[in-house]
């Protein structure tokens, strides 16, 4: 990409689409086309190939997607499927008719089948059954990526898939009812910290083991990938450490500062045991993650804390 290159953030308002802007911004790059939702409708696709043929970006990055926690995806699971591969399929077939230079999609790691070997392999994919609470989100992911693998075997375009792990950083979602485990834990800490509550409770057992990746890492490796990377075969980004959801909720208790103890509610799902994602693809490539979790943690928090998570956040 050169410094003048017009590029297409889908989804430059939330958490992943906002950071890969912020970088992009601080490498020197000028030559966007922002629209928000209420712009640019991407589940409607007269508008976005109206959008496309107009503005002709010549690099697109698709971020823009419905995502939420194992509550969101298990309860609007028809909502996630069909809104999820609408975006995509317009985007992508738009971006093949406007004859993009290339584009990036962004997946996630909850593609991978349920009882899957770790650390998870790219060749993993479709090998296995699904985890059901998310399986109508991973089967719109899914498409995508096989979108983009069509893509260019029929028409030889440059579009490439990444997978990351789960993403924490500035612009979350901090609802309790749609969020994702991290935010929702320090939302959690802190509300019980200002309450001077005794207890938090998790869900589940606490056992599950998750991997963490600040978003401002996977902006990075977005862009590294979009300069660098060419190739068929989707990219998993992440760190290559995982811990267990207890450790994690000890970890944000320390940094928030809350003295009181930890319960479970073991009626409610814990999901996928481990997903680790293995990274020795993008590792070799020449990308490796930055920010702790710690460090990114502590990070977050100093950021959210000063808000009413009621009216302030997401």
């Amino acid at each position: 990409m050169n410094k003048y290159d017009k590029i297409y953030i889908a989804g430059h308002r939330g958490m992943v689409g906002s950071a890969i802007l912020r970088k992009l911004k601080a490498d020197g790059f000028t030559n966007f086309i922002l629209k928000t939702s209420t712009e640019l409708n991407l589940i409607n696709q007269q508008d976005v190939n109206d959008f496309f043929a107009t503005e002709k970006p010549t690099y697109v990055f698709l971020a823009a997607a419905k995502v939420g926690g194992i509550l969101a995806n298990n309860t609007y699971r028809a909502d996630f499927i069909y809104q999820n591969l609408m975006i995509e399929s317009n985007i992508i077939h738009a971006a093949y008719v406007n004859k993009v230079t290339k584009l990036l999609f962004l997946g996630s790691s909850c593609i991978y089948p349920k009882m899957a070997l770790q650390p998870l392999k790219e060749e993993y994919l479709l090998t296995n059954t699904l985890e059901y609470t998310n399986e109508p989100y991973a089967i719109a992911k899914i498409a995508g990526i096989k979108m983009c693998e069509a893509y260019r075997n029929q028409y030889n375009c440059n579009f490439i898939s990444a997978m990351p792990t789960n993403l924490y950083g500035p612009n979350d979602n901090y609802d309790l009812k749609n969020s994702h485990v991290l935010p929702a834990l320090i939302r959690k800490f802190h509300t019980a910290k200002i309450n001077g509550d005794n207890t938090v409770e998790l869900w589940g057992t606490g056992s599950p083991m998750r991997e963490f990746l600040h978003v401002d890492d996977l902006a990075e490796a977005c862009i590294f990938l979009m300069q660098n990377y060419h190739e068929e075969q989707f990219v998993n980004i992440g760190t290559g450490t995982d811990i267990t959801i207890k450790d994690l909720a000890l970890l944000i208790k320390e940094i928030v500062g809350f003295s009181g103890k930890l319960t479970f509610d073991y009626t409610k799902p814990d999901g996928t045991p481990k997903k680790l994602l293995d990274v020795t693809k993008i590792n070799q490539l020449g990308w490796r993650h930055k920010i702790t979790l710690h460090e990114g943690i502590k990070k977050v928090y100093e950021e959210v804390k000063k808000f009413d998570f009621q009216t302030s956040l997401r």
